[in-house]
């Protein structure tokens, strides 16, 4: 069974001002695993920003993740997880094309179970009810090479170091409940970016979705499709401890980075004995970045994973 749990001073240069960047962690789908798991995830997101004061001010940006994963049983009741991503970032504006890359923030998670309960109702039908609680750090591992005080920095230097330049905390929480082959998996996860040396901090980041998947077995093969709906809130970016705001050339009160997004949800996982791929796409329905300077257009996770 496949089951789910769990981004200064501006200036009038187009960018990506919603704080969309910042080594965000996408937790998606993870494969079932008795003792230990591990496989490589390729991430993408892609977003659109047009200056409301000048809409001949545009960019896109792509932020780009390959990742090592990894999760491990410690015991029963105890479970590891550890991020490794090599991030390429892209953005093409009004002033040009410009590409980074390296390695991004580590990320390790720990996860206790709560609640495993199995039951067999009308003499057939299986119901198993899963809860995990846990949390984990995300490491300042990716670079963070820029100076955001200064007056020549864009919200788009700072969207596409490899890191935040902070260590960073998460929170979160999975619930899956399964009849039979059909299943539901709500997620919750909270983020909390620390300062970092530059005196610049992103936003958190709360992310709730919830998800439908159906298990087609057959032998050895496991085919689940599945849809859902997620929504995320990130909070706005500080410079030494106050909020950066984006009011220049607006007309109405002040606007900050950060922002809200309600999505849908849609994908596949093949499992084959103890091989597996998957794919999860995200469109987002309704969205607010930046006072709608800055949209989402998709993101995306693509993974190969062997379980051992």
């Amino acid at each position: 069974m496949a089951i789910t749990i769990l981004l200064l001073a501006y200036n009038a240069n187009a960018c990506s001002i919603c704080g969309c960047g910042g080594g965000n962690l996408y937790l998606g789908m993870y494969p079932s695993f008795d003792s230990k798991f591990i496989g490589i995830r390729h991430s993408h997101s892609d977003y659109k920003t047009i200056l409301k004061n000048d809409n001949s001010q545009y960019s896109s940006n792509t932020y780009n993740a390959y990742e090592i994963w990894s999760g491990f049983n410690l015991t029963k009741k105890w479970q590891v997880f550890t991020f490794i991503p090599y991030q390429f970032n892209r953005q093409v504006s009004d002033d040009g094309q410009s590409t980074t890359s390296g390695l991004g923030d580590i990320t390790v998670l720990t996860n206790y179970q709560v609640l495993n309960s199995h039951d067999i109702i009308d003499n057939k039908r299986k119901i198993i009810h899963q809860l995990w609680i846990g949390g984990g750090i995300k490491l300042n591992t990716g670079s963070f090479n820029i100076d955001p005080r200064d007056p020549n920095t864009t919200l788009a230097d700072v969207n596409s170091q490899m890191g935040t330049g902070s260590i960073d905390f998460i929170l979160n929480a999975r619930d899956v409940y399964q009849v039979e082959n059909w299943g539901l998996a709500t997620n919750v996860n909270y983020k909390i970016n620390t300062q970092n040396n530059q005196g610049y901090q992103f936003g958190n980041k709360f992310t709730i979705n919830s998800i439908n998947y159906y298990n087609f077995n057959n032998k050895n093969t496991v085919f689940t499709p599945n849809i859902g709906i997620q929504f995320e809130n990130i909070a706005g970016n500080k410079q030494d401890g106050s909020l950066i705001n984006l009011n220049e050339g607006l007309d109405n009160g002040s606007y900050h980075t950060g922002g809200h997004s309600f999505n849908i949800i849609g994908g596949v996982e093949l499992s084959v004995k103890n091989v597996s791929v998957g794919i999860n796409l995200q469109a987002p329905i309704s969205q607010e970045f930046a006072a709608t300077q800055t949209n989402l257009n998709w993101k995306g996770v693509l993974h190969f994973t062997v379980t051992l």
